[in-house]
């Protein structure tokens, strides 16, 4: 892996998992920190093959945190956010298909006296 390349990088957040997306120019080969399920490779290279570049470009990924939906969406995300840097012309076809819209729901923090978020005590009458 040769650093001195010029890439596109983007950022992906969901929950709380962080992707951190390097494109290089290449042949489309994925490297990651994060052994990716066979099932979610489809999900995670569907920026590129919207946009037709699937082909054009080395994704080196770096994610922490989250589970494996958060950090599929997050890799989304970042790949789709490099891709704007590498051409701003590709910014309808990702807007339409909802890829540069980060998903900012995240799980909502338990509050005392109950026992999650909202879930109050069941009550007794003895």
């Amino acid at each position: 892996m040769a650093t001195s390349k010029t890439y596109y990088f983007g950022t992906g957040r969901r929950k709380t998992a962080i992707a951190r997306a390097k494109l290089f120019e290449g042949n489309g080969d994925i490297v990651s920190n994060w052994p990716i399920p066979s099932t979610a490779k489809e999900a995670i290279i569907h920026p590129l093959k919207l946009t037709g570049q699937e082909k054009k470009f080395n994704i080196h990924l770096t994610v922490i945190g989250g589970g494996v939906s958060s950090r599929i969406d997050a890799i989304k995300l970042a790949i789709s956010r490099a891709l704007l840097k590498s051409d701003e012309a590709l910014r309808v076809s990702l807007r339409k298909d909802g890829l540069l819209t980060r998903d900012a729901r995240e799980k909502e923090r338990k509050k005392p006296g109950l026992k999650r978020a909202r879930r109050a005590p069941q009550w007794a009458k003895r």
